[in-house]
């Protein structure tokens, strides 16, 4: 039920290798970085931006990032590594990719959206407003605009003597799974969709092709594949006196 298998379609995804080894998802979070970093390392010569970088936008270190070809990155972008950038994504203005980020095909990381520590399988789309920190998005995941994958609990405190924040825990039917992360966004399966200024909190695991509507601020927890999760609210209409 936790597996990578069971959230993304990983055949023919170039770098599935990341969950090699994985029992539970959100493992991959704990070694993206150093998968970057390690397929960057293997690449044959020199060169890893085969992609467009366009006058204005910056990459921070292009020994630690590959751009794949027909990716276009805009203007106002700016990239630091270690990231890995699939073929003919869409990098638009204004993004930000913060590192430990592993970025499939034929994605669009748009305006005013952030990554950090994260993965977008193919077709992936976080095209407006969106933060996706510690998470990872399945294929043909959209987030609409202004979702928030929060990825640090309100009340996270660092431990006086250790300097560590505690791991972020998820309790399913019961049973309590310490995820060994201190920060830790949402798993969203492939074909999940948000609507508009969703806000998960910490440890959202959501099932294949479930939809979140609009304005929802979602608990921690796993929700199934197949759901469409709502926000019920009464709304009133009353005469306007001039």
């Amino acid at each position: 039920m936790l597996r990578p298998e069971d959230f993304f379609d990983l055949d023919n995804f170039e770098f599935r290798a990341v969950f090699d080894g994985c029992d539970y998802a959100w493992q991959a979070l704990s070694r993206v970085g150093r998968f970057a970093l390690e397929y960057i390392t293997n690449l044959e010569g020199d060169e890893t931006i085969f992609g467009t970088v366009m006058n204005g936008a910056y990459v921070d270190d292009r020994n630690a990032v590959v751009i794949g070809e027909g990716t276009v990155v805009e203007p106002g972008a700016f990239v630091q590594g270690p990231a890995i950038i699939g073929k003919n994504c869409q990098i638009r203005h204004g993004a930000y990719i913060r590192g430990h980020v592993v970025i499939g095909d034929n994605c669009i990381v748009g305006h005013s959206s952030e990554l950090k520590n994260a993965i977008m399988l193919d077709t992936a789309q976080c095209p407006h407003f969106a933060y996706v920190g510690d998470s990872i998005l399945g294929r043909m995941v959209n987030l609409g605009a202004g979702t928030k994958l929060s990825n640090l609990p309100v009340v996270s405190v660092k431990d006086a003597e250790t300097g560590k924040r505690p791991h972020v825990t998820v309790t399913i039917d019961g049973k309590v799974y310490d995820t060994g992360l201190c920060k830790f966004g949402a798993i969203l399966g492939d074909g999940v969709q948000t609507g508009c200024n969703v806000v998960t909190n910490p440890g959202c695991i959501i099932g294949r092709n479930t939809l979140v509507y609009p304005n929802i601020a979602l608990r921690k927890g796993y929700y199934p594949p197949n759901k469409i999760i709502k926000l019920t609210q009464e709304t009133e209409m009353v005469e306007r006196v001039m």
